[in-house]
C-alpha cells in the first residue's frame, strides 16, 4: 500500500490533539480530500470512499516531526563503526585496529564519550592499533574527533594527542560526510523509510552544507518520503540573501511543496561531552575553564539581523547558559524569531524570557538521559538548571523535540518517553521534576511544537500515524517500542507494517 493515497480511515481512536474536540473515546471515520482532514464521523455515520485503510481500532495521531536532524551524517553511520559502548580510550583504538576500510580509505568510528573515559586519548595508542590507514573516532556529541596520525596527515591537521574540537572537527566532519551524491541519496533514502516507519512525517536538516543543492538533486529524482525544512549556515548566509532564499518558501525548482526553506544555523557554543559548552562557571578541572563562546555577541547579533531582514529565521545553538544569555539577549536585539538548540543548561531568570521574545526551545530528552552522568560530574558547580524541560514548559515556552541524529537514533518516541519518564533503564528517573506529560510531549513532537501542535481536525493536513496500542498509557519500553502501523502524508502512504 506504500506510495497509494487514500480517501479515508475507517475505525480509529483519536489519540492526539484533536482528541478533545470529539464527543467520546469511541471508533471513528476520517475522511481525506486534497491532502487534508475532510470530516470526522463515529464510525458507520459516513458513507466511505473506496479508497479505505481500515485501522480495525487503532490508535491515531498526528504526524512526528524530528527538529533537529544532521541528515546526511546520520545515515551515514550504517556504515561506520559504534563506539557508544567503549568504556576507555584503549578499548576503542581497539575496535578501531577491525574496523573495515571504507570506499574512500578511512575507517571511521563514531559515538565515543571520552569524558568518560578513565584513560586520556593518546595518540601512540591510536597509532599503535590502527598502524597507517586513516582512522577517525567521531564524538556522540560531534563537537570532537579523534584522528591517527594517517589521518591528520590525510586532512591537513596536527594535535599531539589527535584530538580536535570545535571548527576544526567540524571541518573533518564536513569532509567525512561528503561522499558521492549517488552513495548519500540511497542512504537518505534508507533513513527516510526507516523515519516514516517511526511516524516521522517531517524533520528539520541541519547538515553542515549548502543544503539547498543537495534537496534540489533529491526532490529532482522523486524524494517524497518526509517533509524536510533544510538549514542555512553563516558561511552560506550571504548566497542565500542574494538567492532570494525565504524561510518557509518551498525549494526552487522543486514542483512539490515537500521541501522548504528552514533557518539560519548559528553554533554559538561547544558541547557537554567535549567540555566547551560556554557556562557561567568553571569546569572542575580548570578554574579559568568556562567553555568556548564561539561567536561573540556582536557577531551574533549582526547574523541575526540580516538573515531577520532578509526574511530567514534563526536556529541558535546554545547549550550552556551563557550562551543561552546571549542568544536571548540576540534575539531581543535583532528581531529575529526562530528557537534556541539544545538550551541544555539554562539560568531561572532567562526560562521565561523564551515566551516573552516568541523563542522557541528544540530540545532533545534523549541527551540528558545520555547525559546523566557527565552533568552530575562535569556540571555540578553550575547553579543554573541542566535539561530544564517541565521548568520551560512552565514559563511558557514552545517545545519542539528532536534527536540532533546521529547524537541520539531518530526516533521519536524514543524523545517522547525521555521526556515523560527521563529514564530509560533500571535506575530511578532523573530530575523527575522535570518531566512533562505525555500530551505536552507528543505536541512537542509536531511540526508546531507543544504551543501550536498539529492537530486531528477537520481541515488540517493529512499528516497522521497510526499506532498499534494507545501511547496515553503506555509506560517508558511500551512507548519506546511503540508500532507503528501505517503513516500517512497528505494521505499518501509512507509507510505500512
Amino acid at each position: 500500500m506504500i506510495g497509494e493515497t487514500v480517501a479515508a480511515i475507517a475505525r480509529v481512536r483519536v489519540a492526539g490533539p484533536g482528541a478533545e474536540l470529539l464527543p467520546d473515546d469511541g471508533l471513528y471515520d476520517i475522511v481525506i480530500a486534497d491532502g487534508r482532514i475532510a470530516d470526522i464521523a463515529p464510525s458507520g455515520a459516513l458513507r466511505l470512499p473506496r479508497a479505505v485503510l481500515d485501522a480495525d481500532g487503532a490508535f491515531l495521531v498526528p504526524g512526528l516531526w524530528d527538529h533537529h536532524v544532521h541528515v546526511t551524517q546520520w545515515a551515514l553511520t550504517a556504515e561506520r563503526v559504534a563506539l557508544g559502548d567503549t568504556g576507555s580510550a584503549a578499548e576503542a583504538a581497539g575496535c578501531m585496529a577491525h574496523a573495515p576500510v571504507l570506499g574512500d580509505g578511512r575507517r571511521i568510528g563514531v559515538g565515543i564519550r571520552d569524558a568518560l573515559w578513565p584513560d586520556a586519548p593518546r595518540l601512540d595508542v591510536l597509532d599503535a592499533a590502527t598502524g597507517g590507514i586513516p582512522a577517525y573516532l567521531v564524538n556522540a556529541d560531534l563537537h570532537s574527533v579523534w584522528l591517527n596520525s594517517a589521518a591528520q596527515a590525510k586532512e591537513g591537521f596536527a594535535a599531539v594527542d589527535g584530538m580536535l574540537r570545535e571548527e576544526p572537527a567540524f571541518e573533518v566532519c564536513r569532509r567525512l560526510n561528503t561522499v558521492s551524491p549517488a552513495d548519500a541519496d540511497a542512504r537518505v533514502a534508507a533513513m527516510a523509510a526507516a523515519a516514516a516507519a517511526r511516524g516521522v512525517v517531517g524533520l528539520v536538516d541541519l547538515d553542515l552544507l549548502w543544503n539547498e543543492e543537495s534537496w534540489q538533486r533529491r526532490a529532482h529524482a522523486g524524494f517524497d518520503a518526509l517533509r524536510i525544512e533544510f538549514g542555512i549556515y553563516p558561511e552560506h548566509l550571504d548566497r542565500a540573501i542574494a538567492e532570494g532564499l525565504r524561510t518557509g518558501e518551498r525549494l526552487r525548482g522543486s514542483a512539490s511543496d515537500l521541501v522548504r526553506v528552514g533557518p539560519l544555523k548559528v553554533i554559538t557554543d561547544g558541547s557537554l561531552g567535549t567540555r566547551t559548552a560556554a557556562c557561567s562557571h568553571p569546569y572542575p578541572h580548570d578554574p579559568d575553564d568556562r567553555g568556548v563562546l564561539a561567536v561573540p555577541p556582536v557577531e551574533l547579533a549582526r547574523l541575526m539581523t540580516a538573515a531577520a531582514g532578509a526574511g530567514i529565521a534563526c536556529a541558535v545553538h546554545a547549550i550552556g547558559d551563557e550562551a543561552g544569555r546571549h542568544a536571548l539577549d540576540a534575539f531581543a536585539t535583532s528581531g529575529a524569531w526562530g528557537t534556541i538548540e539544545h538550551a541544555q543548561l539554562l539560568s531561572r531568570t532567562d526560562m521565561p524570557r523564551f515566551a516573552r521574545l516568541g523563542v522557541g526551545a528544540s530540545v532533545q530528552p534523549e541527551h540528558a538521559l545520555d547525559d546523566r552522568d557527565l552533568t552530575d560530574t562535569i556540571w555540578a558547580g553550575q547553579t543554573a538548571t541542566p535539561y530544564p524541560l517541565r521548568s520551560l514548559a512552565d514559563a511558557g515556552a514552545n517545545l519542539l523535540l528532536g534527536s540532533d541524529a546521529p547524537v541520539a537514533p531518530l526516533d521519536p518516541w524514543a524523545a517522547i518517553a525521555a521526556a515523560v519518564f527521563r529514564s530509560r533503564d533500571d535506575r530511578a528517573p532523573w530530575h523527575p521534576e522535570e518531566t512533562v506529560p505525555f500530551s505536552v510531549a507528543l505536541a512537542a513532537s509536531t511540526r508546531g511544537g507543544s504551543l501550536h501542535p498539529s492537530a486531528i481536525a477537520v481541515g488540517a493536513p493529512a499528516d497522521l500515524a497510526l499506532c498499534a496500542t494507545d501511547p496515553r498509557i503506555a509506560g517508558d519500553r511500551e512507548l519506546r517500542g511503540m508500532e507503528v502501523r501505517a503513516t500517512l502524508l497528505a494521505g499518501r502512504v509512507t509507510h505500512d507494517a
